[in-house]
């Protein structure tokens, strides 16, 4: 039994909340049970130096916990001066996914930031940051096509989701809690698109290594979680 009495195929109870904050182009609070993230998406008129003058677009993402996201107060980042590796890593992955989806020469030489803020955690914060992320993404894309700048079908080739797989006690299971992330012998993060295309994938055994036919069977617990959360942002997108 798992300590939240799921099912071993069974995700937490997951929202999106659209237009949360009222100046960014994009916003989302997406929940994931007790994980709570604001996505937000802010668009600029310019792309990075690198970019300029290339014809393509650039979609990036920002990721930071508040102090009292978790049980004890984390200091603010900024206030050390710097970011911590794991910050950078998950901000990275995030942007990547998100670039995965998007035609950057049909977006134009104009950037997108999506800021991915963890309001509380309880494990899979990087997960809910992409699946929230972007649904505050494709509503950005709304506004700018709204002024005639962009249109969102020729930018956006797909959806993209992430979940949490691992194994806990001996079980795959999906969407893991903090409770189960911090005692699994298997934690893996799976990126995939709508038409079921792989982005990415960060496994890591705890312990004792796992097998490729437990491999095998986290992936299809992700490949199932990650089809029915781009069910859930296309009907939430559909209600707009």
């Amino acid at each position: 039994m798992r300590p939240s009495g799921r099912k071993t195929d069974q995700m937490r109870k997951i929202s999106f909340e659209r237009n949360f904050s009222k100046h960014a182009e994009g916003s989302c609070l997406v929940k994931f049970g007790e994980t709570h993230v604001l996505c937000t998406a802010s668009l600029e008129e310019k792309t990075p130096p690198w970019l300029r003058n290339s014809g393509k677009g650039w979609v990036t993402a920002e990721y930071g916990m508040l102090p009292r996201a978790t049980g004890d107060r984390m200091r603010r980042e900024a206030a050390t001066g710097k970011q911590g590796g794991r910050t950078q890593e998950i901000q990275r992955l995030i942007g990547r996914s998100l670039r995965a989806v998007v035609d950057l020469e049909a977006l134009g030489e104009k950037q997108i930031t999506i800021d991915c803020d963890v309001i509380q955690a309880d494990g899979g914060t990087r997960t809910a940051a992409i699946t929230g992320g972007f649904i505050a993404l494709h509503d950005c894309l709304k506004w700018m096509e709204a002024r005639n700048m962009v249109k969102v079908d020729k930018v956006l080739k797909d959806h993209v989701a992430a979940i949490s797989c691992g194994i806990f006690a001996g079980q795959s299971v999906i969407d893991l809690d903090y409770l189960e992330d911090s005692a699994a012998e298997t934690d893996a993060n799976f990126v995939m698109t709508g038409s079921g295309g792989i982005v990415e994938v960060q496994g890591t055994a705890e312990g004792k290594p796992f097998s490729r036919e437990e491999f095998l069977t986290l992936l299809d617990l992700a490949t199932a979680g990650t089809a029915e959360l781009v069910a859930m942002q296309k009907a939430v997108i559909a209600g707009q």
